[in-house]
């Protein structure tokens, strides 16, 4: 068994134009000021990180990983959440999405533009040693959720054959550089939850680069039961953002938050700690299931400060990292295996 590598941080929410937040450099010694180990590189942000020089020279790689070695931490992934939205996107979005790409390209473009930023990942992620890498899937199906009006026979059955079409070769480049694809399950897009992920995995063939980012934020606010999707689905997780959430229905809104702005939401995400997410339970979970990866703060809160979620966030995480036991706690009482005395035992012999 392994012990979970952490405290990590993503660097998305954190990254501006002032110092500390404007270099990786920069970045890394701040987020290792604050205790953390491992930083999460968001690839859209030019001011941390080259997706495509990064997959075409090594020597580049070699750079950033000596950038960040040079604080004393360690990449744990890269991200493409941004690229991996427009991978497949239904035309409702085409205005809201166009700053997630660079500017003056049609729909179409981007969507060839982010096809080539996923396989630049998944060769930037091998030739950074990396094993895991997080993205979403996109979203052609979310518009309609909510089975009212009535869906047309068949558009939930061609929305994940088409997700399969568009996701196979890129899942395909992942295999090729020995890198997991590993989808952040989150309202927005069309694998959001358990079901959806099973979907999409009879889709791709059970495709063994098709896994999970696992989220128990998103879980919350959908009402979903975060520790028994680790029993399902464990095998499966690859990747893990470490991120608070609370869910207080009232008599105005619940799960759909009624068009409100995030604080008065009733399900909002809140800084770790602040919210009702059981990780003390979580990391438990992630040790009996011999979790390889890494715990992430992905920090979002409507409320807190985030430099003080930072500056939280690495204890809170390095205080519920569990050091996974090297032998049962009753060796003691045990001896060496004896067949002969095993049978004596059982009356056999």
């Amino acid at each position: 068994m392994k012990t979970i590598k952490g405290p990590g941080i993503f660097l998305a929410q954190f990254a501006g134009d002032a110092a500390p937040f404007n270099t990786l450099g920069n970045m890394a010694r701040w987020a290792a000021s604050l205790g953390f180990v491992g930083v999460q590189i968001p690839t859209w942000d030019s001011r941390l990180f080259d997706l495509k020089q990064a997959a075409e020279s090594q020597a580049y790689c070699d750079e950033i990983r000596g950038v960040v070695r040079a604080a004393a931490l360690e990449v744990t992934e890269l991200s493409t959440h941004l690229q991996g939205q427009l991978v497949a996107s239904n035309p409702a979005y085409d205005a809201m999405l166009e700053g997630f790409a660079p500017s003056g390209l049609d729909p179409k473009s981007r969507q060839e533009w982010a096809v080539q930023q996923l396989r630049w990942a998944a060769t930037a992620s091998r030739n950074l040693g990396l094993t895991a890498h997080a993205t979403f899937s996109g979203a052609l199906a979310w518009p309609y959720f909510y089975p009212w009006p009535q869906r047309p026979v068949g558009l939930i059955d061609e929305t994940f054959a088409e997700l399969a079409r568009r996701w196979v070769p890129i899942l395909n480049a992942f295999d090729e550089a020995g890198v997991d694809a590993c989808f952040e399950l989150h309202p927005g897009e069309d694998l959001h939850d358990g079901a959806t992920f099973e979907r999409f995995l009879a889709a791709v063939d059970n495709h063994p680069r098709a896994n999970i980012l696992f989220d128990p934020s998103h879980m919350v606010l959908q009402q979903l039961d975060y520790l028994a999707f680790l029993d399902l689905y464990h095998e499966r997780v690859r990747a893990f953002h470490v991120k608070d959430a609370e869910f207080r229905p009232n008599g105005r809104a619940g799960v759909y938050g009624g068009y409100q702005d995030w604080i008065d939401r009733p399900g909002r995400f809140r800084s770790l700690g602040d919210g009702q997410v059981d990780f003390h339970s979580i990391f438990s979970k992630m040790a009996q299931y011999d979790y390889p990866g890494w715990a992430v703060l992905e920090w979002e809160c409507c409320i807190k400060h985030p430099e003080q979620g930072a500056a939280e966030g690495a204890p809170f995480i390095r205080e519920r990292i569990i050091r996974v036991t090297e032998k049962a706690f009753d060796d003691f009482a045990g001896g060496a295996t004896d067949a002969e005395r095993n049978r004596r035992i059982l009356g056999l012999s």
